[in-house]
């Protein structure tokens, strides 16, 4: 605490110790580790006799404590009235405020020292002050319950309906803490009992609210005296007994939502309206279910049959008080509103949101009443799949013991329970909707799309569910309507145990999907070299080896070049068998270089030699056209250093020159369904000054279908150093294209470079596609 032997002696009151101190030079400044001097320990213990000791040897008596209070501030908290009047004569700041801006008055008027407050308002203290909250000294007094200090500060002609911060007067505050005897002299002295606050909340609303009030409440009714205080002394003096807040809640919203069945009767008795409609269109009833007081919802059930009210109220979501005691399990409130709110097969019904939540209790309450077990929401979901969507095993036990179908599906996938539940891998659900050798088929249910539940719980990775679903001998071949396989899916979402289950129950590695890729096509278009290696070693296991292309020719080598898996091109290189190009003439070479798959391309150049350099897609296309179509200037220089030709041109006439010039600003390079739009990439003159390095000058006149030379293209293009190299060289500036043009047409034209034999597009939006 940091006390020095001054604070000690203070906090004793012992004058004499104090004065052999000073004597001694104690610092009569000395802090502890609240900031507190001997003068704060002096003041809030009394010790009168040691404050006179020790003021005279102080500069000032208003030095203020880690929470901002004075000397002052702790004689009025503790009610010494000598101490305080010490001060003031000492000069203490009548007015001084700590860091909630509360000033000595607050105090004395929160802790009910009259005397105190007597005397600092006699010495000038402003009554109506007020602290960070905008509390006056009657809202302290009035929370507290201090009606001789209310009863002052009313004679003082206090204004008796001051707001604080939150719009909250000494009468919200008092009715909020249960201060009976307050509220009864603030609404005599002619407080507005209908004054509403920052919210809307009347005091009518707090005290509803206020569990302190409703204690009070029944202790005063329960004794016969003074009944109702807290609340009928607001209604009987002209309290809107219906007043509703911001969001349209009475006082009986109020009252409902906390449980408080007294206040409840109260003001049902006054003639509260138990159907009017609060925030989201909710009526007492709702809230009271909503958080499980079965006492409330008793009163306000029977107030609504008594006044011939419809019981089967809903809000504005369209849910019941059966809806809302169902989807928070309250069992008890179910047990009193079900038998007069029956729910039918509506949208949401409390079935469907007992079973969502878990509330197996509720569920068993709700199906006594005879409910329809597998009535379908919007989308045609059945409690049971709910329940198994969400892994409520105990849910689904009762849904299932109650006539449950686990064969229901929904109207938007075909999905059922099993599918639900395997998708979140809730495999005990699994194996309850299983036990029953009845349902044995259902572990093989397709979706609408053709998925099994083994292809969910693959995709998912719960490899529990997988293994269960093995276990009652799932089929591990079946394919969805895309052709796609248990094996397939666990490759493309990269789920490397369930695969491990599926290759160990013998998955076929050769079926080929809807497009012909076959698991191998995926794991290596994925980047899954162990796999790859694994599923290879299984089909070559019976030679010979079945030619693995799919529906374009492809190869798993094809896919593994195009993005770059170098440890799959290993892999597959490693086989002989891989090492020629079969399949679609756009070769694997072709697939690297026009996706910058440097890396790639070398290891193919190193295993098969610098003669598969001079390769033809079936445009006649080499590898080094789609190097300097895509300005892959990396590529480029691997195509030449292996003596790639740059005389070889395409069917179009094109060499790789011209296409890497056209290619500085060509209209769009449209693959299938592309729109047409107009780039430029960054390196297409490295490229073509690349490419020009190698050709001969009698190269340099060569056209293009529309005529042109390399110098059209280039000066078309902007490429200026190219321009230069090429009139260095002798290239004519007079030669004519088909338009008569010297610099060439800007006009549109056809896309020459790769096709869609190599490259992506917007139809294929599958990653693993070229």
């Amino acid at each position: 605490m940091w006390l020095t032997p001054l604070h000690r002696a203070v906090a004793s009151r012992s004058e004499e110790a104090v004065r052999v101190l000073i004597r001694h030079s104690a610092d009569v400044n000395a802090r502890d580790k609240n900031w507190q001097t001997p003068l704060h320990v002096s003041a809030a213990n009394k010790a009168l006799r040691c404050a006179e000791v020790i003021i005279p040897l102080l500069s000032s008596v208003n030095v203020s404590d880690r929470g901002g209070r004075t000397a002052l501030h702790h004689a009025a908290l503790n009610g010494h009235t000598e101490m305080v009047s010490l001060l003031l004569a000492k000069g203490a700041n009548i007015n001084a405020f700590d860091k909630k801006d509360c000033r000595a008055l607050h105090w004395a008027a929160y802790m009910g020292h009259l005397d105190v407050v007597c005397l600092l308002v006699s010495q000038g203290a402003e009554i109506s002050c007020k602290d960070k909250r905008g509390y006056t000294p009657l809202h302290a007094a009035a929370s507290n319950g201090q009606i001789a200090v209310v009863k002052r500060l009313l004679s003082l002609a206090v204004e008796i309906d001051e707001a604080n911060a939150f719009g909250n007067t000494a009468l919200h505050v008092a009715c909020f803490n249960g201060q009976d005897a307050v509220v009864s002299e603030l609404i005599n002295y002619g407080a507005n009992v209908s004054q509403p606050n920052n919210k809307g909340f009347t005091p009518l609303h707090f005290a509803a609210a206020s569990t302190h009030g409703a204690l009070c409440l029944e202790f005063l009714v329960n004794s016969g005296a003074d009944v109702n205080v807290q609340v009928l002394c607001v209604s009987d003096t002209g309290g809107e007994i219906d007043c509703v807040d911001k969001d349209g809640n009475t006082p009986l919203h109020v009252a409902a939502r906390y449980g408080h069945e007294l206040l409840i009767n109260t003001l049902i008795t006054s003639g509260a309206d138990c159907t009017r409609r609060g925030v989201h269109g909710m009526f007492p009833l709702h809230l009271a279910a909503l958080n499980a007081h079965a006492t409330c919802c008793r009163k306000c059930l029977e107030f609504l049959l008594q006044n011939g009210a419809a019981p089967s109220l809903k809000d504005k979501q369209g849910y019941s008080a059966v809806h809302y005691a169902a989807a928070y399990g309250h069992r008890h409130c179910l047990k009193l509103v079900r038998t007069q709110i029956c729910p039918a097969s509506a949208l949401g019904s409390p079935l469907h949101l007992a079973a969502y939540h878990g509330h197996a209790q509720a569920l068993e309450v709700l199906l006594e009443g005879h409910c329809e077990v597998d009535q379908g929401d919007e989308v045609g979901r059945t409690p049971l799949m709910l329940a198994a969507l969400r892994g409520h095993t105990d849910c689904a036990l009762t849904l299932l013991n109650h006539g449950a179908s686990p064969r229901s599906k929904d109207t938007i996938r075909g999905r059922t329970p099993i599918h639900l539940a395997v998708m979140n891998g809730h495999t005990s659900c699994v194996r309850l909707l299983l036990e029953d050798s009845d349902n044995a088929d259902l572990v093989d249910t397709a979706d609408s799309q053709g998925q099994t539940p083994l292809m969910l719980a693959v995709m998912g990775g719960h490899v529990d569910a997988v293994s269960l679903l093995l276990e009652r001998e799932a089929s591990v071949d079946l394919a969805d309507h895309q052709g796609l396989t248990a094996l397939h899916l666990g490759l493309l979402c990269g789920q490397e145990e369930c695969v491990q289950s599926l290759v160990e129950l013998e998955a076929s590695v050769l079926l080929g999907d809807s497009r012909g890729r076959t698991a191998i096509h995926l794991a290596a278009a994925r980047g899954h070299a162990s796999w790859l290696s694994e599923l290879l070693n299984i089909a070559c296991s019976e030679p010979p080896i079945p030619p693995l292309q799919d529906n374009q020719g492809y190869t798993p080598l094809h896919w593994a070049c195009y993005y770059g898996h170098e440890g799959c091109v290993e892999v597959l290189l490693e086989q002989r068998d891989f090492r020629h190009f079969d399949g679609n003439p756009f070769t694997p070479l072709h697939c690297a270089v026009v996706n910058d798959q440097e890396t790639c391309a070398n290891l193919l150049l190193e295993a098969m030699g610098s003669k598969i350099v001079t390769c033809k897609d079936s445009k006649g296309r080499t590898p080094l056209h789609a190097a300097a179509f895509a300005g892959h200037i990396d590529c480029v220089q691997l195509l030449l250093a292996h003596s790639a030709s740059v005389d070889d041109v395409d069917q179009s006439g094109l060499s790789a020159l011209i296409m890497a010039a056209e290619k500085g600003r060509v209209e769009v390079l449209d693959i299938k369904t592309h729109i047409a739009n107009s780039i430029f990439e960054n390196g297409m003159e490295e490229c073509a000054l690349l490419i020009l390095g190698k050709l001969p000058d009698s190269a340099l006149v060569a056209t293009n279908a529309a005529l042109q030379t390399p110098l059209h293209l280039a000066a078309r293009s902007g490429m200026k150093q190219t321009v230069q190299e090429l009139l260095s060289r002798g290239a004519s500036v007079q030669v004519l294209d088909e338009n008569g043009s010297t610099q060439g047409p800007r006009s549109p034209r056809d896309p020459s470079g790769p096709s869609s034999e190599g490259t992506t597009t917007e139809n294929d939006s599958d990653s693993e596609t070229f």
